[in-house]
Formats: structure tokens, sequence, C-alpha cells
């Protein structure tokens, strides 16, 4: 099955994880997306090897593979005026520019905006920006660390008083990833715009402003209120009022979270499931008030109950249970999971197991296909232009393309 973007040319000019992750979802919707990587070095990210506690060893390298999926790789060098004129050959027959360069090496390379709309005035200019496109620091860089997860209040408001430091960021390019995500849905409004009215769009996404939204909720509760969000202490039952929100550990040394927003609903529902369908008529718990007011020996209950059996116990027990609830479970714990595997949410590319972008159609996943080699397409892509042998080996003496 074609996806929805299928027809549609990008070319993307970006390194490292969040705008290339924007790339690879516009690749996953259909979309024939030309990745320029340096002609010697390629992007960068490449070279990353070494994430937390894992050590990646020859090809292929996940770091490169979730963000350039299905992509197709091509080297240049657009230090030369060789270089910027193959770039400006690829821009004329794009549907889309895509990049992460700054301000500065726009400019310097020949692919600001002016320069791109001047071979192709309908061509969609989307930028992604570590702190955006206006003010004083709009010409600075950034990674999801930095923009994302520190200055846009993500860290803080997730550190709980008294740690040193603060809690990093769940795992590589998490930032990122969210952020490029905003910006292919940005890109594939300005299709639907320029296919309606004619008219073509500049596309701007940051790591702050995804940050920020991401942290919408709480930031408007704090302006609400003139004070952050405070984090619970780790182990701290979350809701003082509600004992059906909040962590329970199992014998087996696993949690299990209940997000049950209206307790009296689901109360007499969780007793009957824990065998304990007397606590359904307990009188401390007979209605919302009751159970807010005795929370904590709620909670001392359940704590002890659900203590009693494991995880996977819990699971098949709570398969009916009417409110939501979820296992606890790490990053491989995951990849058996019944429903992630239902719903294709990990797919194969290749030689890897990779997450599909999000967004499904018409209830099917989208192709997951593996990341280009580095220059890989290099002489199919130039063909594709036009050129003919002489002048792509002239390219590459000239040290132009790779």
């Amino acid at each position: 099955m074609s996806g929805p973007l299928t027809g549609i040319k990008v070319l993307e000019v970006a390194m490292y994880g969040f705008v290339p992750s924007a790339g690879a979802v516009l690749s996953d919707w259909g979309a024939d997306v030309v990745k320029v990587e340096h002609a010697s070095g390629g992007d960068p990210q490449r070279g990353l090897r070494r994430v937390g506690n894992f050590t990646v060893e020859g090809e292929p390298n996940p770091n490169v593979e979730h963000a350039n999926r299905g992509k197709r790789s091509i080297g240049i060098d657009m230090s030369v005026p060789e270089g910027r004129a193959v770039v400006q050959s690829l821009a004329r027959d794009a549907d889309v520019f895509l990049t992460s360069f700054l301000p500065s090496a726009r400019a310097k390379f020949g692919i600001d905006l002016d320069d791109i709309r001047a071979v192709n005035p309908n061509i969609i200019y989307a930028r992604g920006s570590a702190l955006g496109p206006r003010g004083a620091e709009a010409g600075r860089g950034g990674y999801d660390m930095t923009a994302f997860w520190c200055r846009a209040g993500i860290a803080a408001s997730i550190t709980p008083a008294g740690v040193e430091g603060l809690i990093p960021p769940p795992g590589p390019a998490f930032g990122d990833t969210i952020s490029g995500t905003n910006l292919a849905g940005g890109i594939a409004a300005a299709l639907l715009k320029r296919e309606r009215t004619g008219e073509t769009s500049v596309v701007d996404v940051s790591l702050l402003g995804s940050g920020l939204w991401a942290l919408g909720h709480t930031i408007a509760l704090s302006a609400h209120q003139q004070q952050p969000m405070v984090a619970p202490q780790p182990g701290v039952h979350g809701a003082p009022a509600n004992p059906l929100s909040g962590l329970y550990a199992t014998s087996d040394h696993r949690y299990l979270s209940f997000v049950m927003l209206q307790p009296a609903k689901f109360w007499g529902d969780v007793c009957r499931h824990i065998d304990r369908p007397e606590l359904a008529e307990d009188p401390r718990f007979r209605d919302a008030a009751s159970i807010a007011e005795h929370t904590a020996a709620a909670v001392a209950i359940l704590r002890e109950v659900i203590g009693g059996r494991t995880l996977a116990e819990w699971t098949q027990r709570f398969a009916t249970l009417a409110g939501p609830w979820a296992p606890v479970q790490d990053s491989l714990q995951l990849l058996s999971d019944a429903q992630i595997r239902a719903n294709d949410y990990v797919l194969r590319a290749g030689e890897l197991e990779l997450v599909a972008s999000p967004v499904q159609f018409d209830v099917e996943p989208p192709q997951v296909r593996p990341g280009p080699e580095f220059a890989a397409q290099t002489e199919e892509i130039l063909l594709e232009l036009g050129l003919d042998w002489d002048r792509i080996i002239t390219l590459k003496t000239a040290g132009a393309v790779t």
C-alpha cells in the first residue's frame, strides 16, 4: 500500500537526530527523502557508537537507522561551488527542503530560504532549530538535552527535591524524535495548503518550542497558580486523595500503574479482581469523598495485596479490569508486549527492529525500510538529475560529491 505522501520529494540537509527524524517520518509516510551528507565525513551521527550503557560496533548502527530509515544518501561538499550547484539542482525538483543548519551556515553554503526559493519558488522550506527563528538567540545551536529537556522546564519538573543535579532524559534523542514528528506534521500541513491554495510556506519547529508544548499542561497550571510543579519523591504514592492512581510493586519486584481518575466508579471492580470483594462494601470506601479521606488506608491494603503476586499473575487477572492500568516496562521488556506487536508499533527494517512512526493510515502500519549506507545512492541520484557519467566523474574528481 502506498503512503499518503507517495510522490512527494524531500531534500534533507541536516545532521544528528532532530530534523532527520522528521525526514524519517515523511519517509514512513511514503515520501522520497534524499539525505545530503558531507562528502567525506557524512552525518556526524554515524560516528556515535557509545550511548549510555550501549556500545555499537559494526553496521547497521541503530543510532543512525532510527532517524534515517527509508532515505537515500548522497555525499556532497557544499563548500565548493560545484557541490552547491548539485544541491540547487536537487532542490529544483523537490517539494520540501528540510534543514537543521544554523542561519550562518545556511548563508555560507547557499541554502538559505532566498537561495532555495530562487531555484524553486514553490518549495516548502522547513527548518528545525534549537531555540526558534526569532529573538537574540535564534542563531544559537543546541541539542535536545539543552533546549528540550533543560531549558523547556522538563528536567526541573521531574527532578524531586534533594536530588543532586537532575534526572536525565530516558534515552538518546528523546526530545529530537518528538520534535521531529512535530516538524513532519507541520510539513504535511504546508503541503496541503500548497495543494489547496497554491501558496507555499516556511515551516519552523524548535526543540525549545516542542519541549514547552510537551509540558503545556504543567506550564498552564504554573502560570495560573504562580508556582512551579514540584516532583514527588520516588516511591511515594502519586495521588494523595486517590488510591487508584499510583504505582504498586509486585512480588517479583516489578511495578504496575493504576490511573483511574474516578475511584468510586472503579473501586468495586478492583476489589473483585484482587479477591477482596468485601472492600467494595467497606464504609471507608463507599463513595469518592470517603475514598479520598481514607486514601492512606486503601493504599496500604492495595500494596499488601498486589505485593503478594507477580506482575505476570496480575497481568492475567487484570485483563478484564475496567479501569486503566499498565505494567511498568523497560526498553527491552516492551519488545515482548503482545499489544505492541499486534499494532506493528515495532517492525523489522533489514537487520534491525525499529519503532514505526506513530501515525497509521487505513489501519495499516507504515513501511519501515533500512537507512542508507553513507552516500550509497550518490550516482543513482545524480543520474536521475540527468547528469552523464563524464559529468559525474568530473564532480568526483573535484571533490564536490563522494
